[in-house]
């Protein structure tokens, strides 16, 4: 029976523009959550808990939401996490309680999780092994993009003149509701029929413990909160960094964007930098000169210097999201791939809470530049474990076939490659 051929490349597109918005909305929130904290009296503390639970509470759905992808359809999940999504922006702006806000913002987080977890296995799913690397690279294209916006545009619509910043804050979550839904327009008939049924089965789950011993994903999930962590970090810390050289604040806001920029102008051309570079060494080559880089964030240079540090740093860590799913796709077993990504978020979210944690502990101890040295280490880290671990090529992964028992080999049948009786 012929295979069903792949579907176009439309459907990739809609997916980066909901992406954008999805994210878009996120990264417009969770500023605008926390000076809502702020407005109803949050200490430092209260907001570092809010941001905490955002990233705690999908750590338990991300592995079951994993396994029912692996057995089922992608796209239920793409509007399921829009409408938490919207909800918990829409919540947050008339919560009246730190408690409310707190849960409101995990269930935010559910729904971003569930988004992400459902369109990166829809690309893995819909995407020929060799289109993989491009078609991450264009899907997180779109997440650049709300991170780009998003910020900017909270920053736009939140005042905290003469008492405002309760309304303006409350204006800039119910916006961001608004700006979540429109994601949905872009997300009908997003999953290949033949892509969707193709998961389905009675295939057996494979354990946890199995998919984390395979060879490439722990250096995946590993290089993935790597690169998330500097990114958190950097988006944190370089506001402090700049208060204590007098660069202002506008200022640390286009080097923050410029960061952005060129992470976007790497996935642009990362298909044809692929074709000159071996993945494994890409992702090693670009995760040590990144760990030099934010070192060097850390000395005192001038401002246009620490533009030109920001711009390659961005560039060098755009690789880093898009390869490391294609790595975890391509080691991880064909029937918990989904899983094998859900794993992957759950790194990420893990070191959303401990990299803040152990660069405030690092910055109360040995000023506020010491985090970005902690970066650079993790980063160097992340590039030795990507060459140890990173370089299988799992495309079919599995144990290795048992030797033949000893004498002739029978004669192949006529008319039929090697492949082909592979694959009856």
């Amino acid at each position: 029976m012929p295979a069903e051929p792949r579907p176009g490349r439309g459907w990739l597109l809609r997916l980066v523009i909901a992406f954008a918005f999805a994210q878009g909305a996120v990264s417009m929130a969770r500023p605008a959550v926390s000076y809502r904290a702020l407005s109803l009296g949050a200490d430092e503390r209260a907001i570092g808990v809010i941001a905490g639970v955002y990233a705690l509470l999908p750590l338990f759905a991300a592995v079951p939401l994993g396994r029912r992808t692996d057995h089922g359809r992608c796209a239920p999940l793409l509007p399921a996490g829009v409408l938490l999504i919207g909800g918990g922006c829409a919540l947050s702006g008339t919560s009246g309680s730190l408690a409310a806000l707190a849960a409101w913002s995990g269930v935010m987080g559910l729904g971003h999780l569930c988004f992400v977890i459902g369109a990166q296995s829809l690309v893995a799913r819909q995407s020929a092994p060799a289109e993989q690397d491009r078609n991450f690279g264009h899907f997180t294209i779109g997440a650049s993009l709300g991170q780009l916006v998003g910020p900017i545009a909270a920053g736009y619509l939140i005042s905290e003149r003469d008492g405002a910043m309760a309304r303006t804050s409350a204006l800039a979550l119910l916006v961001s509701a608004a700006v979540a839904a429109v994601s949905l327009t872009s997300l009908w008939r997003i999953e290949h029929r033949g892509a969707a049924g193709s998961s389905r089965g009675a295939a057996p789950k494979v354990p946890v413990g199995s998919i984390l011993r395979t060879r490439g994903v722990p250096a995946g999930i590993f290089i993935s909160l790597a690169v998330l962590s500097a990114t958190d970090i950097l988006t944190a810390y370089l506001p402090v960094v700049g208060e204590h050289r007098g660069i202002a604040p506008a200022t640390v806001g286009l080097l923050l964007s410029l960061r952005a920029a060129a992470t976007i102008a790497c996935r642009l051309v990362m298909t044809p930098v692929l074709r000159l570079v071996d993945r494994t060494a890409l992702l090693s080559a670009t995760c040590l000169l990144g760990g030099l880089l934010c070192a060097a964030v850390a000395l005192p240079v001038p401002v246009r210097g620490l533009a030109v540090v920001l711009a390659v740093l961005g560039f060098c860590l755009g690789f880093g999201q898009p390869l490391s799913m294609t790595t975890v796709v391509q080691a991880a077993p064909a029937a918990a791939r989904s899983t094998a990504l859900a794993l992957r978020l759950t790194g990420n979210r893990l070191g959303q809470v401990a990299a803040p944690a152990a660069a405030g502990l690092i910055a109360g101890v040995a000023g506020t530049a010491a985090p970005f040295v902690m970066l650079g280490a993790l980063l160097v880290g992340a590039a030795g474990l990507g060459l140890r671990g990173g370089g299988a090529d799992a495309t079919a992964p599995g144990p290795a076939p048992s030797p033949p028992p000893p004498g002739p080999a029978p004669a192949p049948r006529p008319g039929r490659s090697p492949a082909e009786r592979d694959s009856a």
